[in-house]
């Protein structure tokens, strides 16, 4: 996708989401900001004016990975192996696209799942290629084993906090938009 809106003459691109956090320290619904992304070996800069203008916590850096971060020991190993404060499996492409394009890029991530705290087994196995929810998956692991519904219930209430956080970062991005016309190529 951020190949096509490249194509269709986007001049920066800005990933948008929800992460897992690496840093024990970040709460879920924090929202993040970080000067780099690392993926696939290579560092990427975010374009420091446009993390600036996202609002957020500066963080280092994201760590980008193909497959969700599950447990809370692969977390800890994470944080203590890269540095990075949070992890998501998306922003490793937008920064790719935007290096090889040439124009610039920004994160701007809410932590849904903390450090400190394993993802629920059905939340995980009920994930599709494209990262969406198979509730029918869920339902069925949830029906074998129904103590996974304590972990469904906390982390929908981690995610809909991250999700509230972003809904007042994308205001702000909004906002700042409409104020400069530099940024009115932005493609969220």
């Amino acid at each position: 996708m951020a190949r096509s809106l490249v194509d269709d003459g986007a001049t920066a691109l800005i990933s948008f989401g929800l992460a897992g956090g690496l840093d024990p320290s970040l709460p879920p619904g924090a929202l993040v900001v970080p000067s780099t992304v690392l993926s696939n070996g290579q560092i990427y800069v975010c374009d420091p004016a446009l993390s600036e203008a996202l609002g957020g916590m500066p963080i280092r850096s994201l760590l980008a990975v193909g497959t969700a971060v599950a447990t809370a020991a692969e977390k800890q190993r994470l944080w203590r192996d890269h540095g990075a404060a949070a992890v998501d499996m998306e922003s490793g492409a937008v920064a790719e696209v935007a290096s090889a394009a040439g124009v610039p890029f920004a994160v701007i991530r809410a932590i849904c799942d903390p450090a400190d705290r394993d993802l629920p087994v059905s939340a995980v196995q009920a994930l599709d290629l494209q990262g969406r929810i198979a509730f029918g998956t869920m339902a069925r692991i949830v029906l074998r084993n129904p103590r996974e519904l304590l972990g469904l219930a906390t982390l929908g209430r981690d995610a809909a906090r991250a999700r509230r956080s972003l809904v007042r970062g994308a205001e702000s991005l909004r906002r700042l938009a409409a104020r400069d016309a530099n940024l009115g190529g932005l493609a969220l």
